[in-house]
């Protein structure tokens, strides 16, 4: 692969974006010369996996890997124990008592390093030098990633914090490292020529951006522009969409059981195959990769779980006939065809059953009472129907004690559809919350209140929003929709009516209501060298067929559900496309981790 961006069926090659991680993190390792033992911290494993396989480490002199705990490590006879670590101070104490712990043990001489991912910071080096273990230390190196490829048309910075960070504690840092990433990809990709965006936290990545771009004095890669627009929103553009339970098949799994770093753990008794023994059945979690690598799950995850049952069982009639086809085959050439299919076919009957199992958890959830009825109160506050007084079915949901989350999701849902709160109704709820789940939810409410979740009555801006930008669909075909609102049975994403606009025909036809959304509109051009310009429009005319494409990158500051990216997927699948787009997350959220974000104790 050259040093440009490609483009791969007119969508951007994010195998580039690997490729570049990839090289930075084989450098900083051969910098330990000799045999290698990788102590992780837990949280980076995760995201490491998406960069470099195992075999890629041992061609690089990794003999080990360990996770890093308390207990100490393990013995080896490397030359080298490597610490690849997060800048955290908890962190710091277990990595002292590890190189403490070893120290004691005396025994085979070895060098021990740190990596700290992103960056390292002055106080986790003040921490060890306190610990009297920094002396020890070897090498101590930073590898930036920062942004991790999920998927061919997903990144993400996995920063848990960065909304509670930029809302409640004004603390942009966060904001920094999101322009960096957008330099490294105008570095890979080249100069994105049309910038716009909406909120504080965009103009001041977009500043950010800008100044590090003339810092660079024009010493950038000149590359041919991949990209051709750069959409940012701030979360709090759109506080709605997150708090709403996800319906597509993608979010559901996120919303119950949590996706982490395209994976998630599953109770593992609805995998036991039927000639599994009781006593061999696992008790262990069942781990699942969730990406478009497995073709049947990048068919299901965009869809609304009501069309996912349709789909499955079409798939499966489809795959018994295909095996059947070997009774049929008499010849050798089509016998030889029928072998040459059936690795294709097998893989696709061990995708089937997952996926079948995985949809039943998912229906037993959704055909719960409690799903349904906070399914049905979310449906009427969205439709504008009794939003200005207290709702019996919170009511009932404080007084059964329900997960707490579940409670002030609702609650937010309500103030940000009603425009506000009025004062009686919002102090009744308070006192509901302390008095059931605690007094420490003070602060719980306090943060709601200060990220702008949670109000007092104010302008009755949303029913202008919603009629405006056609927020509310009543007819919406969940088996073959027409419009992105079937993610959530009704309810366009905002965020997501916001990039269509965007794309056709343009913010201008808006603005009224980009002025009734928080924050200023941004719109910057970035003067790309005229050289460049022309053989982007070269490119174009010759390969129109795939190039005239245009490719935006939608980045979500404070983070995106699953249910918005497949919203935009949908978009860029119609016939009249609106382009390809790209999405760049500070992080894939939840209502329930948002919700988590922000309340007053540790969760």
């Amino acid at each position: 692969m050259g040093s440009t961006g490609h483009l791969s069926n007119g969508k951007l090659n994010l195998n580039l974006l690997r490729d570049y991680y990839r090289r930075e993190l084989l450098e900083c390792l051969d910098k330990c010369l000799g045999s290698k033992a990788l102590v992780w911290d837990d949280a980076l494993t995760g995201p490491f996996g998406l960069i470099a396989e195992y075999s890629l480490l041992k061609e690089h002199e990794v003999e080990k890997m360990f996770p890093l705990s308390d207990k100490g490590l393990p013995p080896s006879n490397v030359q080298n124990i490597i610490f690849v670590t997060r800048p955290k101070l908890h962190l710091m104490e277990q990595i002292s008592q590890n190189l403490l712990q070893e120290e004691h043990k005396g025994g085979f001489r070895k060098e021990y390093h740190i990596i700290f991912v992103p960056r390292k910071s002055l106080l986790c080096e003040k921490k060890l030098k306190e610990s009297g273990v920094y002396g020890t230390l070897h090498n101590i190196e930073e590898f930036n990633l920062s942004l991790i490829p999920f998927d061919s048309d997903l990144m993400s910075m996995e920063m848990e914090g960065a909304f509670k960070e930029c809302y409640l504690e004004n603390d942009y840092t966060s904001m920094f490292y999101v322009a960096q990433s957008l330099m490294t990809l105008q570095f890979l990709y080249g100069i994105i020529p049309n910038i716009q965006g909406k909120g504080d936290c965009a103009k001041n990545v977009v500043d950010m951006m800008l100044r590090m771009r003339r810092e660079l004095g024009g010493r950038e890669p000149q590359i041919t522009p991949q990209i051709d627009n750069l959409l940012i929103l701030d979360r709090n553009v759109d506080l709605l969409t997150p708090l709403l339970s996800q319906l597509t098949y993608d979010g559901l799994i996120d919303e119950i059981f949590g996706i982490n770093n395209t994976s998630v753990k599953l109770p593992p008794e609805k995998f036991v195959s039927s000639s599994q023994a009781p006593e061999e059945a696992p008790t262990e979690k069942k781990k699942i990769i969730l990406n478009s690598s497995d073709e049947l799950y990048g068919e299901l995850r965009d869809k609304n779980f009501n069309a996912v049952g349709s789909l499955v069982s079409k798939k499966a009639k489809t795959i018994t006939a295909e095996f059947d086809e070997r009774h049929a085959a008499k010849t050798v050439s089509e016998m030889k065809h029928f072998v040459s299919k059936l690795p294709h076919l097998q893989q696709m009957r061990q995708s089937l059953s997952v996926h079948t199992s995985i949809a039943e958890l998912i229906k037993e959830h959704t055909d719960s009472e409690e799903f349904l009825d906070s399914l049905r109160c979310q449906q009427e506050f969205i439709n504008g129907v009794d939003t200005d007084k207290v709702n019996t079915y919170v009511e009932d949901c404080i007084g059964k004690m329900e997960p707490l989350d579940k409670v002030l999701r609702l609650i937010c849902i309500q103030s940000y559809c009603n425009n506000g709160l009025k004062t009686k109704v919002l102090d009744y709820y308070k006192r509901e919350i302390i008095q059931t789940y605690g007094y420490e939810h003070l602060v719980t409410l306090m943060n709601l209140e200060k990220a702008g979740l949670l109000r007092p009555s104010g302008q009755r801006n949303y029913p202008t929003i919603r009629k405006s930008l056609r927020l509310i669909v009543d007819e919406v075909n969940e088996q073959n929709p027409n419009d992105i609102s079937y993610v959530y049975s009704g309810y366009a994403p905002l965020s997501i009516r916001l990039a269509q606009y965007h794309a056709r025909p343009g913010w201008r036809s808006i603005t009224e209501v980009l002025n009734l959304l928080p924050g200023p509109t941004i719109e910057e051009i970035q003067q790309i060298p005229v050289a460049l310009r022309k053989r982007r429009s070269s490119i174009t005319s010759s390969h129109s067929s795939v190039m005239d494409q245009k490719v935006t990158l939608v980045v979500f500051l404070g983070g995106v559900t699953f249910a918005e990216i497949a919203a935009l997927r949908f978009l860029a699948q119609q016939d009249d496309a609106l382009g390809e787009f790209v999405v760049f997350a500070t992080k894939v959220i939840t209502g329930q981790s948002l919700m988590n974000s922000l309340t007053g104790v540790d969760t």
